[in-house]
């Protein structure tokens, strides 16, 4: 028998950001540094972009990583500038004559 999944729920990101006390678009920052491996995933429903959910051991690397945020905030900041400068376009050269 192949691989079998065990997760049986998952929490949205709002419940989660209740559960924590976080605000949820801060923690949602936070949270884009996962991956499925570390138990954050998208719900995907009929006319609905997606909503983010965690599994059982997401939510706890997610409490981890909202202490390292805490601890360091400038963090999010460094990486919103480094977006910023990816999707910044480009000058456009002058007409030449």
């Amino acid at each position: 028998m192949g691989h079998v999944n065990k997760v049986s729920h998952v929490f949205t990101l709002s419940h989660v950001a209740q559960m924590l006390g976080e605000d949820e678009e801060w923690l949602f920052e936070v949270a884009e540094e996962m991956d499925t491996e570390d138990g954050q995933l998208w719900v995907v429903g009929v006319g609905e972009d997606g909503v983010m959910a965690f599994t059982d051991d997401g939510i706890e690397n997610l409490k981890n990583l909202v202490q390292i945020h805490k601890d360091a905030p400038w963090i999010i900041e460094e990486r919103r500038q480094v977006l910023a400068a990816i999707v910044k376009p480009k000058a456009e050269k002058p007409d030449e004559v």
